[in-house]
């Protein structure tokens, strides 16, 4: 059995979340979503009082007191799933994730995950800052999202990248180009997208543009190539994000009326995952959005140095494209 752990918040710490403070408190080994489980479930009191929020703000002086819970009983297995590491070091990995991994262990997908194959190749020598049930994991694509993805092996590497992400380039450290295949084509060559995403109004999965609540959401879109005459049935898109929510580029880009090709999630009125118009009909689209995430460039955590990788289409994403091509010569 666990003994609880006694703290005194120091005056200097007031206005600390309860979990920052804590997860500061204990020092290494632990994790801030570690911090965020034992508090919710309980296993945290202030001034003798259970306090289930993560976000309380300290006042200095508080007496806190911690029983560790256990960890969950559903331990992570490694298993032998082939990963394609474009690079690796002491510290990260660089993956080229395929369409249809998921990235991490969620309800309904508790194996076959990146997280199981990270496992097997790295064992335990992955940071646990996101959570013990995410190992590595600094951010993520979404399960039919192919391309480049950074894994972190400690949890020093893991705070460094995830502050990069979390200024999404602004500051000029981080770099993500992904291509996109849509369906017609924008009429400007350029442009940005610009509208909060929340949850749908009225369908329980998808995200959508909301006119209010939601979160800030900023893409731009470059068009690479459009397709046959116009109306266009479709164009390839290069995509670079200022913000990152999820779905981001799906729900803005079929916000803009131009979904990503072979998304069940975000059709258009008329569906998404039929065939294309015109002399593109006999095109066959894969079972999967054609969306790659094909650049990655962000700052090492320990040489500082400038790092960038990228990833070509995938075969399936790249034969759409030659037969599209073939059909406007």
């Amino acid at each position: 059995m666990t003994l609880p752990q006694t703290f005194t918040v120091a005056p200097a710490a007031a206005n600390q979340r309860l979990d920052v403070w804590l997860l500061a408190a204990l020092g290494e080994g632990h994790s801030r979503a570690e911090m965020q489980r034992w508090i919710k479930a309980g296993a945290v009191t202030v001034q003798g009082q259970t306090s289930p929020n993560p976000a309380k703000k300290l006042r200095g002086g508080e007496v806190v007191v911690l029983t560790p819970l256990p960890a969950p009983s559903h331990a992570l297995v490694g298993e032998a799933i082939p990963l394609e590491i474009v690079y690796e070091d002491a510290v990260l990995l660089v993956i080229n994730k395929p369409a249809g991994l998921t990235v991490h262990p969620a309800p309904g997908n508790h194996t076959g995950t990146l997280v199981h194959a990270l496992l097997h190749h790295c064992g335990h020598q992955l940071s646990t800052e996101n959570g013990a049930d995410r190992p590595g994991i600094v951010h993520r694509l979404d399960k039919d999202t192919s391309g480049l993805l950074v894994v972190a092996k400690t949890a020093q590497a893991h705070r460094y990248l995830a502050r990069q992400f979390a200024a999404h380039g602004r500051d000029g450290r981080l770099h993500r180009r992904y291509l996109a295949l849509v369906r017609g084509a924008p009429r400007a060559t350029q442009g940005t997208i610009v509208g909060n995403i929340g949850r749908h109004p009225t369908l329980r999965l998808p995200r959508a543009v909301v006119a209010t609540g939601g979160k800030f959401a900023t893409t731009h879109y470059h068009v690479l190539q459009r397709f046959g005459p116009a109306p266009h049935p479709a164009a390839l898109l290069e995509l670079q994000l200022e913000t990152g929510r999820t779905h981001q580029i799906r729900v803005h880009l079929a916000h803009l009326g131009h979904p990503v090709l072979g998304d069940p999630l975000y059709p258009t009125p008329r569906g998404n995952l039929g065939p294309l118009a015109g002399a593109a009909a006999g095109v066959l689209l894969p079972r999967q959005q054609l969306l790659h995430a094909a650049e990655l460039g962000f700052v090492h955590p320990l040489s500082h140095q400038k790092m960038q990788f990228s990833a070509p289409l995938p075969a399936s994403f790249q034969t759409v494209i030659d037969n599209l091509t073939h059909c406007f010569k």
